[in-house]
């Protein structure tokens, strides 16, 4: 038994070998350890290092006045502007924020009564309240947009400037009736924060793909039930054919890789591309805690979202034959359009570079370092 277990030991070595050489990607380890952290199981990295993961994974790199994490050195004029924030707007936005949230919750709770949800078969079956119709669906929809732009509104995007093309300077001319009338089947946008959801909300309350964990929060997991959310784990090779767009946030200056599965059911998409201008606090949520980006985003006095939708993108029959070329040729169309950086990248060299920040965060002189 021994011998056998031995030859499939070296049979999946052999296998796991000969994939490894027939990869085009440089399969150098993005980092080296160093003595430091060679014992516990502990990576130390190096202010080299630091700096080698923020070349390859540029889109995640944190350029506000806050610096990497938000843990970066500021100066005293943003000290003071802080805490004067702490004491007045910090308080107030999150007590109204967390008022106009339980307000909504108790708005769908109130249009659920008496109605059972749709249940996905099996034992982690994802329910939700999507089939909701008459006045229950036409509340929640309502309210929804309604308190999604208050909570906006309350932390300080009191503006929201949209700018809306008719046209593309490359558009096809020749569109027939029937390709005019038909309604995009997803939007996809570029995903730089949590704020995407509240803007998307605001405006068309469409239905989004979450993790599963969602669900299960309070106030938000029954919210997103009404939505129609569709559920998904992130480290499943089937979240490919359910996630729309990108599969994380970035800086807002790049566009990662497109999931397919927006793409697959051959529909026009709707093309939106989302910007933040800032002069101190970025909104984007890259290498920052959740906790943290809340609350200096709480304490920035005004926020912006500048927003551009683009004409609806009609799939030729070679993108309907293939998702693929589909999601390519919009993810390219919308760098093009919204100034956009592509990147190569996911979650996976997300997680390798908040790793490497996280393994550091008690050594300022490798986070805060920048060369001039």
């Amino acid at each position: 038994m021994e011998a056998e277990l031995k030859d499939i030991t070296n049979l999946n070595k052999s296998q796991n070998s000969q994939r490894e050489e027939g990869k085009e990607k440089d399969n150098q380890p993005l980092l080296q350890k160093s003595e430091a952290g060679d014992s516990d199981n502990n990576i130390s990295y190096t202010e080299k290092d630091i700096q080698e993961l923020e070349k390859k994974f540029a889109a995640y790199v944190r350029n506000d006045v806050y610096g990497t994490m938000g843990l970066g050195e500021i100066s005293l004029k943003e000290k003071i502007l802080l805490g004067l924030a702490m004491i007045t707007l910090l308080p107030i936005r999150l007590i109204v924020t967390v008022a106009i949230l339980t307000f909504y919750y108790l708005v769908c709770r109130l249009c659920t009564l008496f109605s059972a949800p749709n249940r996905e078969e099996g034992e982690d079956g994802q329910e939700d309240y999507a089939h909701l119709i008459g006045w229950r669906r036409n509340v929640i929809v309502a309210f929804g947009r309604f308190c999604s732009r208050a909570i906006l509104f309350a932390n300080g995007f009191y503006w929201i400037t949209e700018t809306y093309v008719e046209k593309l300077a490359n558009e096809d001319q020749k569109k027939g009736p029937s390709e005019e009338s038909e309604r995009p089947g997803a939007i996809i946008s570029n995903h730089v924060s949590y704020l995407d959801i509240l803007y998307h909300m605001s405006s068309s309350f469409p239905s989004f793909v979450a993790k599963r964990s969602v669900a299960k929060l309070p106030l938000v997991g029954l919210i997103s039930k009404c939505l129609g959310c569709v559920y998904v784990q992130r480290e499943s090779k089937s979240a490919e054919f359910k996630g729309v767009a990108e599969g994380t946030t970035t800086n807002g200056d790049f566009l990662l890789p497109f999931k397919t599965g927006a793409f697959i059911a051959k529909a026009p998409v709707l093309p939106v591309i989302l910007r933040y201008p800032y002069q101190r606090f970025s909104p984007a949520w890259d290498t920052i805690s959740g906790v943290r980006h809340i609350v200096l985003l709480l304490c920035q006095f005004v926020n912006h979202i500048e927003v551009v939708r683009l004409p609806v993108y009609h799939p030729s029959e070679q993108e309907k034959e293939d998702p693929k070329l589909y999601a390519s040729n919009v993810r390219k169309l919308l760098a093009t359009e919204g100034k956009l950086t592509l990147a190569d990248i996911g979650l996976a060299e997300k997680r390798v570079y908040h790793a490497a920040l996280n393994g550091n965060n008690n050594k300022p002189s490798v986070l805060h370092h920048k060369d001039d």
